[in-house]
């Protein structure tokens, strides 16, 4: 690892350092075999879907369809490392405890299944068949609704639906998922404004747009792939407003590596033609202000004798509630807008004149603007600005979640939801036959609460790094450790292996860049991208070890050893995956012809019904909907008190740490820093690199006593009484309580703290 060190370099997103880290990362982890083999083969038809974000596929693809982040997913699931039962013999869960979350998964693939020796606190090599069969008995021993089933996004649409399958038929809705943890406020705010939780837009529609605004995310390090799209956008002339606390170089400017032209003459192209550091928490405030100045605009207009600013004709035929958002937006007073937004009421004035100027606006939008206790506000605020002006459903327009992890939101699309509608009841009941259980089940909050509670017997993790993940971790990790069993299913060792339970176990499954044998050959599975993209994905390379199983296989064999009177033939679906997506066919319609579809290079789209003006809400209109009140005066109580927000550096995705550099943010060798701006560092008496702790405190702002110390202070331009730092290293200072009502995401963009001066 480098020398912990903060260089503030003035280099644009892209270029040749992600074409050198990229290098890197394949040299570390990679055989050159390998690396030729398999980086052609990347998000391309008849090739594998990347491991990482969840940004579409060019269609048709470029000749090489990776970002430098994508590339490091695939190299650290590809890697030529392997986690070995010798490995687990050589070192406790305790000496690993130890390790730092970068050790953890560098030490590579997982090789066998594992099972957890309290007498020698190890993990120990175990036979499929037996570790099947002991889970099986443990979970028959459970009532239902005392099993939680965790889904991360790394799983396939396949393995999903066979994942809920098994659950349901088991006896309970417990589907904890980690679209609760990102987007959540999507699935449920959009719906009730425009019928449809997933995005509107095409990648053809980016083409079109003659604004886009960005608010909440950070596509140079979360979805790079998105900058060649941001850079077409800027060289054909429309506008690109970010929004965001901190001024992030990948909105700034872009050098693509795959141009050679603008590698070797090193101009880069401009993003973002304006940039805005709303503070923490001030997106809702924002937002109205913005709406405030359009409407005021329109009846100016009018007023005058001029064309409308509004589209009436869309707002008459369309849209329903339009009155009630106008009283709203027009009673919120300047002073307080700019007072929360941060914001001058000029800046916000000029975000508008953009946004009338245009013709055609997006709004795309990240985990900055969900993980917020007025997540699913902050969203319908979004959509409100885009009805004003007809923004949805034509070409070039529309709203669009940027979703992280590959197929986080195929994984809800095919049945991973604690809410089932009647619909999927029935279609699964008519299908297989048994009776699907009706009480809603618990999300990632309730299932934590559960789990912290002492409710939960059984934890079942299908990938990620759930423990991690979660926030209250103080609450979190003892819940854990008290559970009677816990199953982690991944391809890499994380922290959330190491928390045990009563019975602990760890298998091993194959990665998506690899090949998937069963009975009926080599099959692929789907995935669906944030733009409801579904297409197929086919490993190429051989298996890290001959000992692992698909995902499909592990949900099979715990699913027999549970259910040994099963009415699911489980040996004919996972011997040939088409019979899956023949299931998923009949219980979801909109899927009519899966496997002839995704037979087609570049797949095929799910109906977007909102994208077509089709509103499927109770009153068949489109929605405004209002937001009683704007989000609390970040700046309240004393001159120490500031809001938080937790954040990857450039080295990670997701709990995955690649590394321990953030170059975009000057940060080298290190992940204990501390985000803020050059005043607010000058009104703490602290420099650069001097060193601070921070301190959570409940809504009343008293100290909650949970806190990192001795964070390395980095000045970054970013907005005031703001300050940001790593998860999930800060999850901790979140608490299990602290959560959006409506969607039950965490509130981990805006957490309130107190900053001081660390001892020398």
């Amino acid at each position: 690892m480098a020398h912990s060190k903060i260089h503030h370099g003035h280099y644009p997103a892209g270029g040749w350092l992600a074409a050198k880290a990229l290098g890197d990362a394949f040299h570390e982890q990679m055989n050159m075999r390998e690396e030729i083999k398999i980086m052609f083969e990347m998000n391309k038809p008849g090739g594998f879907d990347c491991p990482g974000c969840a940004w579409p596929d060019a269609n048709p693809p470029h000749p090489v369809e990776m970002c430098e982040n994508g590339g490091k997913a695939m190299s650290w699931e590809a890697t030529s490392k392997r986690t070995t039962p010798e490995f687990f013999a050589k070192h406790t869960v305790g000496e690993l405890l130890g390790w730092c979350d970068y050790d953890l998964e560098n030490e590579g693939r997982l090789t066998h299944p594992m099972k957890y020796d309290a007498v020698s606190d190890t993990y120990q090599a175990v036979e499929w068949d037996t570790a099947f069969a002991e889970v099986g008995a443990l979970l028959q021993s459970y009532a239902p609704e005392t099993v939680e089933f965790y889904t991360s996004g790394r799983t396939s649409n396949e393995a999903a639906f066979l994942y809920q399958l098994f659950g349901r038929e088991y006896g309970h809705n417990n589907f904890p998922d980690c679209s609760n943890m990102c987007h959540e406020p999507t699935s449920v705010g959009l719906p009730p404004a425009i019928g449809v939780g997933k995005a509107t837009i095409t990648l053809d529609d980016l083409a079109e747009c003659d604004l886009l605004i960005s608010i909440g995310h950070n596509p140079g390090t979360n979805h790079p792939r998105m900058l060649t799209y941001l850079r077409e956008i800027s060289r054909r002339g429309a506008k690109i407003v970010a929004i965001n606390p901190l001024k992030e170089r990948g909105l700034i400017d872009f050098i693509p590596p795959q141009s050679p032209m603008q590698m070797v003459d090193f101009q880069p192209t401009k993003l973002a033609s304006d940039y805005y550091t709303v503070r923490v928490g001030g997106d809702a405030a924002l937002l109205k202000g913005v709406m405030r100045c359009v409407i005021e605009a329109h009846e100016a207009a009018l007023a005058a004798g001029q064309p409308a600013v509004l589209d009436e004709a869309f707002i008459a035929e369309h849209t329903s509630g339009y009155e009630a958002l106008r009283a709203d937006v027009l009673a919120v007073p300047w002073d307080k807008i700019e007072q929360v937004s941060g914001l001058a009421r000029s800046q916000i004035e000029a975000i508008a004149r953009l946004y009338i100027e245009a013709e055609r606006t997006i709004i795309c939008y990240g985990m900055g603007a969900t993980q917020h206790e007025s997540g699913t506000q902050n969203i319908q605020q979004m959509v409100n600005l885009l009805l004003l002006k007809g923004n949805i459903g034509r070409p070039g327009t529309g709203i669009s979640p940027v979703r992280g992890h590959s197929n986080v939101q195929g994984d809800r699309t095919v049945g991973i939801t604690e809410k089932p509608n009647a619909a999927l009841i029935g279609n699964l009941e008519k299908r297989y036959g048994f009776d699907v259980p009706k009480t809603w089940g618990h999300a990632a909050v309730a299932s934590m609460q559960a789990i912290a509670e002492g409710r939960a017997k059984a934890l079942i993790c299908m990938g990620g790094n759930l423990v991690m993940a979660m926030p209250d971790q103080s609450r979190c990790i003892p819940g854990v450790k008290s559970l009677d069993l816990a199953v982690h299913i991944g391809t890499k060792l994380n922290r959330s292996h190491l928390t045990i339970s009563k019975n602990t176990y760890l298998f091993p499954v194959l990665g998506r860049t690899e090949i998937d044998r069963q009975a009926g050959g080599e099959q692929a599975v789907t995935v669906e991208d944030s733009m409801s993209m579904v297409h197929a994905s086919w490993g190429k390379l051989e298996p890290a070890s001959p000992h692992l199983k698909s995902e499909c296989a592990v949900v099979a064999g715990m699913a027999k050893a549970t259910l040994p009177d099963s009415k699911v033939d489980w040996d004919k679906l996972i011997g040939n995956y088409d019979l899956i997506r023949d299931d998923i066919e009949f219980v979801f319609p909109e899927f009519a012809g899966f496997n002839e579809k995704i037979r087609r290079p570049g797949g095929f789209h799910l109906r977007n019904a909102a994208a077509e003006r089709e509103w499927n809400t109770p009153n068949g209109k489109a929605n405004f909907l209002v937001m009683d009140g704007i989000n609390e005066d970040p700046r309240a109580g004393d001159s120490s008190r500031f809001s938080l927000t937790t954040l990857r550096s450039h080295d990670q995705y997701n709990t995955t740490v690649y590394g321990l550099d953030d170059r975009y943010r000057g940060v080298y060798g290190m992940r204990n820093v501390l985000f803020i701006n050059a005043a607010e560092a000058a009104g703490l008496g602290v420099a650069e690199g001097d060193k601070v702790n921070i301190e959570a405190l409940d809504k009343a702002g008293r100290p909650t006593g949970r806190r990192l110390d001795g964070l390395v202070v980095v000045v970054i331009e970013m907005a005031d009484r703001a300050a940001a730092t790593y998860f999930p290293e800060a999850n901790d200072l979140v608490d299990l309580e602290n959560f959006d009502k409506a969607s039950g995401i965490p509130a981990y963009k805006n957490v309130p703290i107190r900053i001081e001066k660390a001892p020398a």
